[in-house]
């Protein structure tokens, strides 16, 4: 008897110590996927970062949650976002990204919105290595600095300026006249777009830089009126991109084809120069509902969940495709972020965009593409290849 009940007591025991042992695994499991970011909710990125970046994290949070969680390798845990204002401050950013990944650890981390933001955050991923895939940041010095754990999803200055110029050199374009915002974006952009004129045989006329916050665009477009040249090339943020249109229209000037973005692609834009004023206007986009069944499912499942609020038709489905990429690597990987890296790098994406492909940090699967408002569609025109309209050559005059 006394020999059973020792027996009992051992095997007492060596079951506690192994429910001990398996608890901290049953624990992890159930704990949430702890997801961090900041996020400009103040000052001037926030025009753009609302549209195109936060909407996305909570509508894939959302989704995710409601099918169980975020699938870990097999394992459904919900996701906890945990996010503060950056007030469109970059030291703010670097200062959150840090706490985030340094002292917080979270599990994961999403980007910052913008070129700048993501410019002054990259190093600091790489350095606790956090994968970043990051929709909104347009930079060749991003892709030069070859940091492994930084993924852009946006194509980048070379194809987006090359597929302008082809756009313009195939329907008889000679002269061209440009702005742009003097920083990170709109110097690259601006010394793309010159390299890509080389042996086009498009001249330009007249080029101008402009500070970030200008209230005035008007005095450069009448000059730029005069010398009346066949396109009009506006590296933009979304603000300017409005008052650059909106002044155009104030003064008359109305060239064959007019560019600007970004913000080009924004429903607000539609909304604040009417369907009937945005006609014809071209922009970078490089989706919409139309491009496939995935691509209209995200779209109409954004747009019921924040009332009407439509999705943009060029980082919105960046930023999604990046959240598709995301999700397929942690079910694969778990949260091993190392493996997590490998993945995205050496996979090719299914996403609602296409086929996505990393050459380094760079995108390299995604064509540079051209848009244009059509009929209250911002319709991908160029190239044909990927069009879901058809470009039309003579933008109507401003309405």
């Amino acid at each position: 008897m006394v020999q059973a009940n020792r027996r009992l007591v051992i095997k007492s025991a060596a079951a506690a110590v192994g429910a001990m042992s398996f608890a901290p695994q049953l624990m992890a499991q159930s704990a949430p996927v702890r997801v961090g970011y900041s996020m400009s909710r103040t000052g001037p990125w926030t025009g753009g970062a609302q549209v195109s970046q936060e909407p996305n994290y909570l509508l894939w949070a959302e989704q995710q949650n409601a099918a169980g969680g975020l699938d870990v390798k097999g394992v459904r845990r919900q996701i906890e976002l945990i996010s503060s204002d950056d007030r469109s401050d970059t030291e703010t950013v670097v200062r959150t990204y840090e706490k985030l990944m340094g002292s917080d650890k979270v599990d994961l981390v999403l980007p910052p919105w913008g070129s700048n933001a993501n410019f002054a955050v990259a190093p600091l991923a790489n350095r606790f290595q956090y994968p970043f895939l990051a929709p909104t940041a347009l930079s060749r010095r991003l892709v030069e600095m070859r940091l492994p754990y930084f993924f852009l999803l946006l194509q980048q200055p070379a194809p987006m300026t090359n597929a302008l110029v082809d756009m313009l050199k195939a329907n008889g374009v000679k002269t061209v006249a440009l702005i742009y915002v003097d920083d990170l974006f709109g110097l690259e952009n601006y010394a793309a777009f010159k390299v890509a004129l080389q042996g086009s045989g498009i001249t330009m006329v007249e080029d101008k830089s402009y500070p970030g916050g200008v209230k005035d665009l008007s005095p450069v477009l009448r000059s730029m009126k005069d010398k009346n040249p066949d396109a009009f090339v506006g590296f933009t943020y979304p603000p300017d991109t409005i008052l650059a249109s909106r002044q155009a229209k104030e003064v008359g000037f109305n060239p064959k084809f007019f560019y600007a973005s970004v913000g080009t692609a924004f429903q607000l834009y539609r909304n604040v120069m009417t369907p009937a004023g945005a006609e014809g206007v071209l922009g970078m986009g490089s989706w919409n509902s139309k491009t496939s069944p995935a691509a209209k499912a995200y779209f109409d499942a954004h747009t019921k969940k924040f009332a009407g609020k439509e999705p943009d038709r060029w980082a919105s489905g960046a930023c999604w495709a990046g959240l598709e990429i995301l999700t397929s690597a942690v079910k694969a990987q778990g949260l091993d972020r190392k493996a997590i890296r490998d993945h995205v790098a050496g996979t090719t994406h299914k996403t609602i965009i296409g086929d996505v492909k990393f050459n380094g940090s760079e995108n390299v699967g995604t064509p540079g593409t051209v848009s244009q408002w059509q009929n209250g569609e911002f319709e991908v025109v160029w190239p044909k290849s990927v069009a879901t309209a058809a470009l039309n050559p003579n933008k109507p005059v401003w309405k």
